[in-house]
């Protein structure tokens, strides 16, 4: 867990458009600063909350996004921060999006989902005490 904060800590992302722009979202939505283009495969759950934490952070909302099987992920993400009273609703949007698939001579359907999610009131307060609670761990591992 330390480790994929620690990595969501020092994560300096650039070129997260082209998953949209591959997933045929193209245009200027592709490059949003705060979507994060959630996979079930690459990256543990928590990766992803963390990293939404940071967005909310530091954009005040963060766009969830993911196609097919994938959306499962994403609404974990969206509950865990719902439930921890870090994130509100602000919309949920779904669509068919068509996907080129090498093997086959026509596009395939898949089911994409995007989850706009802002921070609560408590949300600041809530990373603090958090904060407040990592530091006092790592000094309690350094004494004993």
């Amino acid at each position: 867990m330390e480790e994929v904060t620690e990595a969501v800590a020092n994560l300096n992302i650039e070129g997260e458009g082209a998953a949209a722009d591959a997933a045929g979202a193209g245009g200027a939505e592709a490059h949003k600063k705060n979507r994060i283009q959630v996979s079930n495969t690459k990256k543990p759950l928590f990766f992803y909350v963390n990293l939404a934490k940071r967005y909310m952070q530091q954009h005040n909302e963060v766009e969830l996004s993911a196609l097919g099987m994938a959306i499962a992920t994403v609404v974990t993400v969206a509950e865990i921060l719902k439930n921890n009273g870090l994130a509100v609703e602000k919309k949920i949007m779904t669509y068919t999006v068509d996907v080129k698939d090498d093997s086959r001579s026509r596009p395939i359907q898949k089911a994409k989902i995007e989850i706009l999610l802002g921070k609560t009131d408590k949300f600041d307060e809530l990373m603090a005490a958090a904060a407040e609670e990592r530091e006092a761990a790592a000094e309690a591992e350094e004494q004993g």
